[in-house]
């Protein structure tokens, strides 16, 4: 008997349904559904969005992947789905997805960077990639060839880029689009716990008993896990407590107990706020309550302070562009606070214990990590300013609240943290790192929580969010930033640096030690004409970077050769030179680490389409076009780095090697790597184009066709990864076992996974480091410290090791550099929306999510677009020092901004919001503030 189309779908879907939530599905039903599903077959994939790390099941059939469902063995999200996770499958097969290279030529079929893009073949593309990196390298030496990189990488795409840009290439410019989304985490972590990557996991979600949300709408953001926190505030209505604290109201709001509008950049003083009520009320504060764990300060904690003249991490005085006068008027009123700036009198009261009044000049000196520590009393110092009274007045963000409800609000913030036998989770994302001051309120999150000891237990923590798939897993863990190289090794570190050319087999000496070229000092590069060559992978930086205008004109204007991989044609890959068809997700062998630390690895599910191939494949065969001979002579000095780097040749044939092996014989195809043959029954039955080649035949970058590597490159490049850190609190397992279950969170020790870290009852790093006791914060970074006060360190009586121990910070309250005046009125605040994923190349080509959200919007409130004589639907110019776009007017709906700000959405190139964003960064991460800038809004 046959079954319809409508009731295979409706049998399935119950199904699907009724296996995420437990209910047993009658036999007629599964009997549909096993008949409609005949010749599938269906395999386990982390979703290729958020990082949040939902598992999906994926079926495929005649080469094609036919139906996406929800894992109900994941851990992460147990079945359920979001709107975007059920369309993975669709975002591969766009009717526009790049399926050949394209190169710019003239008539003549040469290149011409304002020629027309024609197709050519893959040794075309990489002929004129190994000509124009020659050229770069030639020009302006390692610091001239950069990549633009992504949280998007698989681990073993990521690995293989590093790879060959800092031991091939020796450049250290390189640095991925996840510097843009939780860099200011990082940089918290390495300071307060010396280490990165968070304490807890999901499953505080379901053991606390109150959730608070920093600049995080988690339920568009993150779904899944707002999913599982209504599951747990409405298991409990009454004891759990769910607060967001945010700049506009969203859809997250609609749960919560109560809401904290807050005017942009003061999430600083809310979190000195209750920092200063938990010392005050503490008797050692001079309170009359026992609220500090003060057997937990002594033991496991110190303070610390560090500069504040840091600046905002915009250009500075001197640098080319900036004297070549590429830059207005306007825009230099803004960037010349970079260099000093007058204390305003918001700021100056939370700025006094540090020496600085109103009207006073202060001159930065740019962002450093530098600290020291400093005693209780002076930490206390620190805190005096911030009052009710004073806290209130600055941060209330909503002009139609009264005083006397946020001030209550507050209170009832700081009552529900300090609350004894209340377990507290503060959440946040982009709101919290995307910010001048991001490092900074990151670290006032842990004070508040370590001075409570509610940090590093199950359901209690301050835990960071991360966005992309893989931010976590590769950019962080992979070391793909500018500074790093794996499991938190650092570039600049010699040790490190001998460590890894020991491992890779490159002669000592090779690696540059200098990694300063993080994301905007590549465009910025790139406008001043150091940088010749970039090479744009899994991101699209020239949509999702501030200040677009500039990157833009810059990289069509300047002297150089931009490429971008790609499986769509997206802003980046219109403004480049020669567009390379990437493979897609689940075209290829991948892994992809979540923000829980759950490293999740996948099979290739079918071939790719076209030509297209994978990133790992497109690095790994540009290796072999550069040999030793090629890339390891003397570097003079470039860019950041001021010494020359050494010629390595004749120290790489003692190794054995001649001056014309190739980087690919070195790197990619050594003995190590030739031991993962092709007989591994992890192949069995599944494709893998780079190591077997497929049945497409491609013509591949020598011309001839592709037949694969002929051995399993994916689970060397993993392995060989995973070895820097086992054995150092980065743990993973190996290769097979996570083709086995629903992912590990690092470290795994012994087989087993660790949920809470530094938490000796949990963390096995922890225990060995401190047998007996309860905690270790054993992160091996800053651990020796100066003394000294709030404004400096006393360097006579030389360094203090703190071993083991974790730090909070004194951080004051400070302005952005930007803020809304009588000529730009508004704040502008960007973001994401729950249909599509960051810039829409993906998203905006499935026409289910396209239609639900077919464009950007200005979401504005009533009054203010009343006052601006426009209605609902109508055109607005948004429009800053930079630049402007045109968008349609929103009064209603998910987002209500107060008077005073707009939110504008970025997934659009149509209303490309980033022409109008501000640059400026934390200028200790280098991540670029999003959240606030100031705008005028008129009629278009």
């Amino acid at each position: 008997m046959g079954i319809s189309r409508r009731d295979f779908l409706k049998s399935s879907a119950a199904v699907a349904a009724a296996s995420a939530v437990g209910i047993t599905v009658p036999d007629e039903i599964k009997a549909k559904a096993a008949k409609g599903e005949e010749g599938w077959r269906w395999d386990k994939a982390p979703c290729r969005f958020c990082g949040t790390g939902c598992g999906i099941m994926l079926a495929t059939k005649n080469g094609k992947i036919v139906a996406v469902k929800g894992d109900p063995a994941a851990p992460v999200n147990r079945g359920l789905n979001c709107i975007k996770g059920y369309f993975n499958a669709k975002i591969m097969y766009g009717a526009d997805r790049l399926t050949k290279p394209l190169l710019r030529v003239n008539e003549k079929g040469e290149f011409d960077k304002k020629g027309k893009f024609k197709p050519v073949s893959w040794k075309r593309a990489f002929d004129e990639m190994e000509k124009h990196i020659k050229k770069a390298l030639k020009e302006s030496g390692p610091e001239g060839v950069a990549v633009f990189g992504s949280g998007q990488y698989t681990i073993m795409e990521g690995y293989a880029a590093l790879k060959m840009m800092k031991a091939g290439f020796r450049s250290n410019a390189i640095d991925p689009n996840a510097r843009h989304c939780m860099a200011s985490a990082v940089v918290g972590f390495y300071q307060t716990f010396g280490i990165d990557e968070p304490s807890g996991c999901y499953d505080d979600i379901e053991l606390t008993d109150t959730i608070v949300a920093w600049g995080s709408n988690m339920a568009e953001m993150h779904p899944i896990l707002w999913s599982r926190v209504t599951d747990r505030k409405l298991s409990d209505p009454d004891r759990v407590k769910v607060i967001n604290i945010q700049t506009y109201t969203h859809r997250s709001c609609d749960l919560s107990d109560f809401n904290i509008i807050f005017r942009p950049q003061t999430d600083m003083l809310i979190w000195n706020y209750i920092a200063r009520e938990i010392v005050t009320r503490d008797k050692r504060g001079g309170g009359t309550e026992d609220i500090i764990d003060w057997d937990f300060i002594k033991k496991h904690i110190v303070f610390a302070a560090g500069p504040v003249n840091i600046g905002y991490g915009m250009r500075r005085e001197g640098e080319k562009s900036l004297k070549e006068g590429k830059y207005s008027d306007k825009e230099m009123e803004i960037i010349k606070k970079e260099m000093a700036k007058k204390v305003s009198p918001l700021e100056a009261p939370a700025l006094e214990p540090y020496g600085y009044k109103e009207g006073d000049v202060m001159k930065n000196r740019g962002g450093t990590l530098a600290h020291w520590m400093i005693s209780f009393d002076e930490y206390k110092k620190s805190l005096e300013p911030y009052t009710l009274d004073y806290v209130a007045k600055v941060a209330k963000g909503d002009p139609d609240e009264s005083i006397e409800s946020f001030k209550k609000k507050l209170k009832m913030l700081a009552d529900l943290y300090i609350e004894k036998d209340r377990k507290v989770v503060s959440f946040w994302t982009m709101g919290m790192n995307q910010h001048t001051r991001g490092t900074w309120v990151n670290t006032l999150s842990y004070n508040v929580h370590f001075m409570l000891n509610k940090q590093a237990k199950p359901g209690s923590g301050a835990f960071s969010l991360t966005g992309q798939p893989s931010a976590c897993g590769t950019a962080r863990e992979v070391g793909t930033f500018t500074h790093r190289l794996p499991a938190d090794l650092m570039v600049k570190n010699p040790k490190h640096r001998a460590k890894t050319e020991k491992k890779w087999k490159i002669p000592a000496g090779t690696l540059n030690p200098v990694g300063k070229q993080h994301i905007m000092a590549i465009h910025r590069g790139l406008e001043d004409g150091l940088v010749k060559f970039a090479w744009v992978n899994v991101c699209n930086p020239y949509q999702d970077s501030a200040n677009a205008n500039h990157w833009i004109k810059a990289a069509r204007e300047m002297d150089n050769f931009i490429v971008t991989s790609d499986g769509y044609p997206g802003i980046s890959a219109m403004v480049s030179d020669l567009v390379l068809p990437s493979a897609m997700i689940y075209e290829k062998w991948g892994g992809y680490g979540n923000a829980e630390r759950r490293t999740q690895l996948w099979k290739q599910q079918v071939v790719p389409v076209g030509e297209a191939m994978s990133d790992t494949w497109q690095w790994v065969e540009l290796s072999k076009r550069f040999t030793v001979k090629d890339l390891w002579g003397e570097y003079k000095p470039s860019g950041p780095r001021k010494k020359p780097l050494p010629n390595v040749i004749e120290d790489a044939k003692k190794m054995g090697y001649k001056e014309d092996t190739t980087m690919y014989e070195i790197l990619f195809a050594n003995d190590e790597a030739k031991k993962y043959t092709l007989d591994d029954p992890l192949l069995e039955g599944f494709d893998d184009s780079d190591s077997k080649g497929d049945n497409r035949k491609v013509i591949g970058s020598d011309g001839k066709e592709w037949k694969g590597y002929g051995f399993f490159i994916h689970k060397y490049l993993f392995e060989e990864y995973a070895w820097f850190g086992r054995g150092h609190g980065h743990d993973l397992a190996p290769f097979d076992v996570y083709h086995k279950v629903r992912g590990l969170k690092w470290p795994v020790v012994n087989g087993k996974e660790t949920s809470w870290r530094f938490n000796v009852k949990y963390d096995p790093y922890a225990a060995k480091a401190n047998p007996g006791g309860d905690f270790a914060f054993y992160g091996p970074l800053a651990k020796k410290l100066f003394k000294g006060n709030l404004t400096k360190p006393d360097k006579n009586g030389g360094k203090t090791p703190i071993p083991n121990k974790a730090k909070i910070f004194a951080r004051p309250y400070m302005d952005p550099p930007e803020m809304p005046d009588n000529t730009y009125d508004t704040w502008l605040c960007t973001g994401r929306v729950l249909e599509h994923w960051h810039s829409g190349t993906m998203t905006m080509r499935v026409p289910e999510l396209f239609r639900a959200v077919p464009e950007a919007l200005c979401y504005m409130h009533p009054e203010d677009a009343k006052k601006r004589g426009v209605k609902r639907g109508e055109l607005v110019w948004v429009e800053s020092r930079r630049g402007k776009v045109k968008a349609r007017v929103e009064t209603r709906g998910r987002n209500r901004p107060p008077r005073g700000l707009v939110f504008v959405p970025w997934f659009d190139e149509k209303v490309l919001i980033n022409k109008v964003t501000l640059d400026a960064t934390c200028p200790m991460s280098k991540q670029t503030d999003y959240k606030k800038c100031a705008v005028k809004i008129y009629k278009a």
